[in-house]
């Protein structure tokens, strides 16, 4: 059995940030990742946009963690060569009656420490975007968009010089809450056992069942587990703006907006496609990620409402992610949950439940926020 400091369940984005920032404070760090690389489910499915932080709830961890995350991250990629575009975004009303809300995430934005947002007349927006059909935007200056692989990587890089180490196809297969820490098994070629004083439980999809498979974690303290997926749809032919498109958001989601990668793709999505909720003992990796061909029309005519020029057939299924909600679609828009021993008791245990969008722009955040509560044991 291997006697480690801390051990991190899940090698996404925020996984791999949470163990660089206990590996940069002296902390040993293993990573328990049961795929065969990292950050290749939630994190490697998303549109890779780094939010400014204005949809979220004043004083939420979301507004609070992306705001902060935003500067850390943008900081990060210029000192470590990770591609990355600060290349602003249009939130567009497409009626008059929609003109209101604008005004109202506006103010929202500013009450989180959004300093750079400037409504548009529909002549202005058409002066930075000629294809744009509106009738008012809100231009987000500080937004932007990220290689989130490029990224993973030198997370992982600077977990590794701090003497954190990853291990593949190591999916924990048991957990057990003991007086003076937690035992954990690992399946995969290797089984794996480790006797840690900490567990961070950044799971993602699957961070619910990871805590329920640890014995002795109360069962009242799970959270309700929600699956979201969102679809993506590729554009054939060259990308009409240079900034990022997105509608009003939506029950679930931002609406189906327009990014561009780092070569000037543009794609499309996602949308809101609610699972049926997960089910005990659902093999972990059994989600179905395709995207149904069938959804295009109805994607057509979203992006219609902004681009009416869309061509004919111009869309092409891409990809598809599942968001870890802890909210259902009835249900207000959730927050972060990161819950330390403050809220369960457990000295050493913290969970990350529903680190969907903004996860990847408060990434780092998080992880510094994680190890302040990690730490708190050594130090107080």
């Amino acid at each position: 059995m291997e006697c480690v400091a801390a051990v991190v369940i899940g090698a996404g984005v925020v996984g791999l940030a949470c163990a660089r920032a206990l590996a940069r404070r002296g902390i040993e760090t293993v990573i328990l990742e049961r795929n065969d690389t990292f950050g290749s489910e939630t994190s490697a499915r998303n549109s890779e946009v780094i939010h400014a932080g204005l949809y979220y709830p004043t004083g939420s961890l979301k507004a609070a963690l992306c705001v902060s995350g935003r500067q850390t991250l943008y900081g990060f990629c210029a000192t470590h060569g990770v591609s990355h575009r600060r290349c602003g975004k249009l939130i567009v009303a497409t009626s008059a009656a929609q003109e209101d809300r604008l005004v109202a995430l506006q103010q929202q934005g500013r009450l989180n420490g959004v300093d750079d947002l400037r409504l548009l007349s529909a002549a202005e927006a058409r002066t930075l975007e000629p294809a744009l059909s509106c009738s008012a935007a809100l231009l987000s200056a500080s937004t932007g968009i990220v290689d989130s692989r490029a990224l993973m990587l030198a997370l992982l890089g600077e977990a590794e010089r701090a003497g954190a180490w990853l291990a593949l196809r190591s999916p924990l297969s048991s957990g057990a809450i003991e007086t003076r820490g937690f035992i954990l098994e690992s399946g995969g070629s290797d089984g794996l056992r480790f006797a840690s004083a900490m567990v961070i439980n950044a799971a993602g999809l699957w961070a619910p069942e990871v805590a329920a498979s640890l014995a002795g974690f109360p069962a009242a303290l799970l959270p309700v587990s929600h699956h979201a997926k969102g679809n993506y749809y590729a554009l054939s032919g060259c990308s009409p703006f240079s900034r990022l498109i997105y509608p009003l958001p939506e029950n679930g989601g931002l609406g189906v907006h327009l990014t561009l990668d780092l070569g000037g793709q543009a794609r499309f999505g996602p949308d809101v496609e609610w699972l049926p909720p997960p089910t005990p003992g659902q093999p972990i990796g059994s989600l179905d990620y395709r995207v149904d061909p069938t959804r295009a029309g109805a994607f057509a005519a979203e992006i219609r409402r902004y681009w009416p020029e869309l061509p004919a057939a111009a869309l092409a299924p891409a990809y598809a992610g599942i968001r870890p909600k802890i909210a259902g679609c009835s249900d207000p828009p959730g927050d972060f949950l990161i819950q330390g021993p403050a809220q369960h008791g457990i000295p050493g245990l913290i969970n990350l439940f529903g680190i969907e969008s903004p996860g990847l722009t408060a990434s780092l955040a998080i992880a510094d926020h994680v190890a302040d509560i990690a730490t708190e044991r050594q130090t107080g």
